[in-house]
This record gives C-alpha cells, sequence and structure tokens, in this order.
C-alpha cells in the first residue's frame, strides 16, 4: 500500500513539473519580439496577429541537417502560405553573421524572410535547442505544435509529415493530434552568459 502510495504521488508530481514547465514555455512566448529580416525590415509577432498560424522555424546556415531540410521548408512556404499561414524563419547562431544568413535564403530560394536572433535572445524566450525546430503559434501565440518538421533527416525516408499534418488539421479547424514531436539537429549555438 505505502509503495502505491508513493508511486502515485511521484505521478502526480511529474505531471505537475510537466505542466509547470510548458505553462513557463507560453508565458515566455507570449511575449512579443522584434528582429531584423533578410528583406531589410523589423519583424514582430505582433505583425502577424491575423493571420491563421505562424509557424517559426529556427534554422542554420552552417548545419547539414537543417539544410537537408531546406527544400522541404520552401515546399511547405509555397503550400500554405497562400492559405493564410505565416512562416518565419529565425537564425539565433552567434557565429552566423547577417549577411551568411541573408545570402543563405537568397540561394536556397526560402520563399519566407528569414529574421537574425542576435545574442539568442528569441532563441532563449523559446527555448529553442535546435536547428530545425518548429513553433506554430496563433494569432494570440499559444503554442499550437512544436517539435519537427518530419521525422527523417532525408526526405526519401520520412514516414510523418507532422508539421504538415499540424498545419492540415489547424486550418481545418480542429485540435493538433500530436502538438509535440522532438526536434533533431544541430545544437544553436549561443552567445556566452
Amino acid at each position: 500500500m505505502k509503495k502505491t502510495f508513493t508511486l502515485y504521488l511521484l505521478v502526480i508530481l511529474t505531471v505537475f513539473l510537466a505542466y509547470s514547465a510548458m505553462a513557463d514555455v507560453f508565458e515566455k512566448v507570449s511575449q512579443d519580439f522584434s528582429l531584423m529580416g533578410t528583406d531589410g525590415n523589423e519583424h514582430s509577432l505582433a505583425d502577424y496577429k491575423d493571420a491563421k498560424a505562424i509557424v517559426i522555424m529556427f534554422v542554420a546556415t552552417q548545419c547539414p541537417i537543417s539544410n537537408g531540410f531546406n527544400e522541404r521548408m520552401v515546399d511547405l512556404a509555397n503550400t500554405y502560405m497562400s492559405k493564410g499561414v505565416v512562416f518565419l524563419g529565425i537564425n539565433s547562431n552567434k557565429q552566423e553573421k547577417f549577411a551568411e544568413v541573408k545570402e543563405h535564403a537568397q540561394k536556397h530560394g526560402f520563399p519566407f524572410v528569414v529574421l537574425k536572433d542576435e545574442n539568442n535572445v528569441v532563441a532563449d524566450q523559446f527555448q529553442a535547442k535546435v536547428t530545425p525546430e518548429v513553433y506554430v503559434l496563433n494569432g494570440n501565440h499559444d503554442i499550437l505544435y512544436h517539435g519537427r518538421i518530419d521525422d527523417a533527416a532525408r526526405a526519401d525516408e520520412r514516414k510523418s509529415e507532422d508539421l504538415k499534418k499540424a498545419l492540415d488539421e489547424i486550418l481545418a479547424g480542429e485540435p493538433v493530434s500530436v502538438s509535440t514531436t522532438k526536434a533533431f539537429g544541430c545544437t544553436i549555438k549561443r552567445i556566452s552568459p
């Protein structure tokens, strides 16, 4: 009986801690930000409050895993931007300078703007860890989906198109059935605290 009660308390504590961590993330991403984009303009979340969804993708110029998703990011943006979904790339790596980020976006034909997150402030706000890592928000900045674009580093090996599925559900007015997946890629290179 004592063992069962201890296990019960452990489960409750685990659920509470998980909920508290998620609440912290929700609180932090609800803050607006303003970053310079590769189009030469400042962009903030408030600019997109009327979007059906806001897809924030933490990306890199030098990470081979992030670069392996470039074509898939372009395809997704081209498919969903016409349906009222906003796509924003964010580069938070300290060693990847604005000029490099702009050249990389042009070279790969990104139809979305990439924002330079100097000092990884926005990456810290979102608690983003890797590139690529995706957050889908609604106009109130609530997280509807967080995780990977899909489940394979190579497009021909993917079995689960997680971001596509989440966007289809959002556009259909349905709750996202799998709202969290594990993002994988290169660690975001942050400035020293």
